[in-house]
């Protein structure tokens, strides 16, 4: 297999505006299924505020940057803060006080004691595709004990995705897996599998078959060929489709990137001359080479008019906001841009990853199924102009933790179990980086805000507390032990050193 590995460079690639170039083909297409294209890219661990568009300066993304400009972009938007409940959290358009998707490898069991999370709340790919979209995902799976992304309940008529060892011994029949490691097996536990590579020469199952690569291949590259092959082959067909693109970036191991180097390494801690913290802003500047390389495919697809492009992440930066139940660690990017987006920029209306399935389906012109749930409301309304608002209030669940948020209030760490029934409650005033909060708890101006937020735990997101069935088997009493180790109790339910700005004092 040749290279994936392209001569790049962090400058701006040339794409034209979202929604605003025309043609012939295109608008025959429009007028003849009115359904507008997705592409749908979900970073993996990185926090808002780290691209250039949210403020930072130390990052280059222009591609990003300018979709920001020409749509929305949401100054405040949350998912859960842990891979596996955001990405159930994203397809379903429901949140784990649904779902029952708590945490990375702790989930309830669905009503037939399975895991199967799909079989009873439909992925939005499912939807579409039932709906006459042809559907494709790319990257990284990991929504844990749930349906794989070949299955097809979960609706995707294509996938390319980075895989375990597991998964390339069903395919191939070997044993061993003799490519890049991510983890050499020295650093697990006795008789652990090698972790495969997600970066440099990866593990890849497109289709139900093994992708040979090597040293000088690069996942997330093909994982980009891939949506940029589907986007140009679905335009040539004429039919509405999804891209759902899960990046593997900017998620650890922090390697060296194709533009500094032609073939990395996987272990960059004793490989690499320069930084960690360099080596992560890289990535993240890769990522929007990666956005550039999308936004121009769709422009030569000639379909950059009728599509809608949704850029956001899962949660927030590994060890600085990851896994913990502070605002924090659910504070994510959301931009939306492409067709009917009014060029709103930065916007202090507030949303969460639950919206993305119901606005999808609004756009699409498809109705919500009759037996489908949805905590999410749809964005369309306000991202097109009919309304200048959104929803009142967000929420969030990780661990056993939930928080609340409307625009100028904040209730974090809600969590009985690990000791903190009331959470902490702020005044935020128009701040949304933790500067300036205010603790509010016994404020009398904001009692009626707090005995709201009070209400909607009490009433309609149940929270979970140590006497719940599941803690009572095996499973949920390992998980629950690990869960409640005084480090890990006192990372969860507070902020990184580094972002410690407001008052996080614990009352009994």
């Amino acid at each position: 297999m040749k290279s994936h590995r392209r001569a790049t460079s962090a400058l701006l690639i040339g794409v034209t505006s979202i929604g605003i170039v025309g043609n012939s083909q295109a608008i025959e297409r429009m007028k003849q299924h009115e359904q507008p294209n997705f592409v749908v890219v979900m970073c993996d661990d990185v926090s808002y505020d780290m691209f250039e568009c949210y403020g930072n300066k130390r990052t280059k993304t222009p591609n990003i940057d300018r979709l920001a400009q020409q749509g929305v972009m949401f100054r405040t938007a949350w998912n859960s803060s842990l891979c596996s409940p955001a990405r159930a959290e994203i397809l379903t358009g429901n949140y784990a006080t649904t779902t029952g998707f708590w945490s990375n490898g702790f989930s309830i069991p669905q009503k037939d004691g399975t895991d199967n999370l799909f079989h009873h709340y439909p992925a939005f790919s499912k939807v579409l595709n039932d709906n006459g979209y042809a559907t494709a995902v790319a990257g990284k799976w990991h929504i844990g004990g749930s349906e794989y992304q070949y299955e097809s309940i979960v609706g995707f008529d294509e996938y390319c995705m980075w895989e375990g060892v597991g998964e390339y011994h069903k395919i191939t029949g070997q044993e061993k897996w003799d490519g890049g490691i991510e983890i050499p097996s020295l650093k697990q536990p006795k008789g652990s599998p090698d972790k495969t590579a997600r970066y440099w020469h990866p593990c890849i199952i497109k289709n139900h078959e093994w992708v040979r690569t090597g040293p000088e291949d690069f996942g997330p590259d093909i994982f980009c060929d891939f949506i940029c092959d589907f986007i140009n082959r679905s335009a040539k067909n004429a039919r509405p489709f999804l891209a759902y693109y899960p990046m593997t970036l900017p998620h650890g191991p922090y390697v060296e990137v194709p533009t500094r180097t032609s073939k990395g390494s996987n272990t960059p801690e004793t490989d690499s001359a320069i930084s960690n913290k360099q080596r992560f802003e890289e990535m993240i500047n890769y990522i929007d080479i990666l956005m550039g390389r999308i936004l121009k495919q769709l422009e030569e697809s000639r379909v950059v008019d009728n599509t809608i492009v949704i850029f956001t992440a899962d949660n927030g930066t590994a060890v600085t906001a990851k896994s913990r139940g502070v605002e924090r660690g659910v504070h994510i990017p959301l931009i939306v841009a492409g067709k009917s987006i009014q060029q709103r920029g930065i916007t202090n209306e507030i949303s969460d990853a639950t919206d993305i399935f119901p606005t999808l389906l609004d756009f699409a012109r498809v109705d919500v199924p009759r037996d489908c749930k949805l905590d999410g409301e749809s964005l369309k309304p306000f991202l097109t102009g009919k309304t200048d608002s959104h929803k009142e209030v967000i929420h969030a669940c990780i661990g056993t933790t939930q928080l609340l948020r409307t625009k100028e209030h904040l209730l974090e760490v809600v969590n009985p179990i690990l000791g903190v029934p009331e959470g902490r409650f702020y005044y935020c005033g128009d701040n949304a980086d933790g500067t300036k909060y205010v603790r509010a708890e016994d404020n009398t101006e904001y009692s009626e805000v707090y005995g709201k937020f009070r209400k909607i735990l009490e009433s309609k997101y149940i929270g979970l507390t140590e006497d719940h069935p599941v803690f009572k088997a095996r499973r949920g009493m390992n998980w629950l032990k690990a869960y409640k180790r005084p480090k890990a109790v006192e990372k969860h339910l507070h902020n990184h050193k580094d972002y410690q700005v407001y008052d996080e004092s614990l009352f009994d």
